[in-house]
């Protein structure tokens, strides 16, 4: 008798904590006080066609380099893309080189821009590239405890030393970003790639949400250097 009442009872609380799971997985985390007008939305703030697409260019832009240079030994080329802005690293023999995977890039489709970081020289070595990516660690966790940063949506590459960061953020949220990785220990230099919109765009439907893209550049051009651009800013370390 009491095993036939405890079945339906055990079967009900199961269902309740998977719907409990499965609801704290849908809809954006809001951090912060309950008034909109200042609340940060922890969550990628591209939709679900950007990401996809995003994933798409990094996958064509890759196949379009390993196209283009035949002797893959001395060079290292890694791609990026946020909201089809494209940022390329790594290390290349040639500033020939340099210059064509940046049109190379430029003409994927979907891509909006192409931040051609690339360095001229010898391969970075193993050693460098793994302090890269614990220096990204340490951003990381150092935006997810920085109050009123939206960590979810900014993107965090490091290469050699300088952290590049790409996102949709407001202009407070794109300084508070800045400072608070600059005073990560061991970076060379902060690059700020944002993508800089209006607090009032983020009330609004992400399917209708203006997005403020100022001073972008065509596709068909290349950044040799970040910080010459007019919306890309370079940010002293402490």
């Amino acid at each position: 008798m009491s095993r036939t009442h405890s079945s339906p009872r055990l079967l009900f609380t199961c269902l309740s904590l998977a719907a409990l799971v499965t609801l704290s997985g849908c809809g954006a985390i809001v951090v912060g006080g309950a008034a909109a007008t200042t609340a940060v939305v922890a969550t990628d703030r591209r939709t679900a066609g950007e990401q996809v697409e995003d994933k798409a260019i990094v996958l064509k832009v890759e196949n379009e380099m390993r196209n283009l240079f035949a002797d893959t030994q001395n060079l290292r080329i890694n791609a990026y893309s946020y909201a089809g802005q494209v940022l390329l690293l790594g290390d290349v023999p040639t500033a020939q080189d340099k210059q064509r995977a940046g049109e190379a890039a430029a003409k994927v489709e979907k891509v909006r821009r192409v931040v051609n970081e690339l360095r001229v020289g010898d391969i970075t070595p193993v050693s460098v590239r793994t302090n890269d990516t614990w220096l990204s660690s340490k951003v990381r966790t150092t935006l997810i405890n920085t109050k009123d940063v939206p960590f979810r949506t900014i993107n965090v590459t490091t290469e050699r030393g300088i952290v590049y960061l790409q996102g949709r953020v407001t202009q407070d949220e794109a300084d508070r970003a800045g400072i608070a990785t600059a005073g990560v220990s061991g970076i060379n230099k902060v690059v700020k790639l944002f993508d800089i919109v209006s607090p009032e765009s983020l009330l609004q439907p992400t399917s209708s949400a203006p997005i403020e893209e100022p001073n972008l550049q065509s596709t068909n051009n290349t950044t040799d250097t970040a910080p010459q651009t007019g919306d890309v800013q370079a940010m002293p370390v402490q």
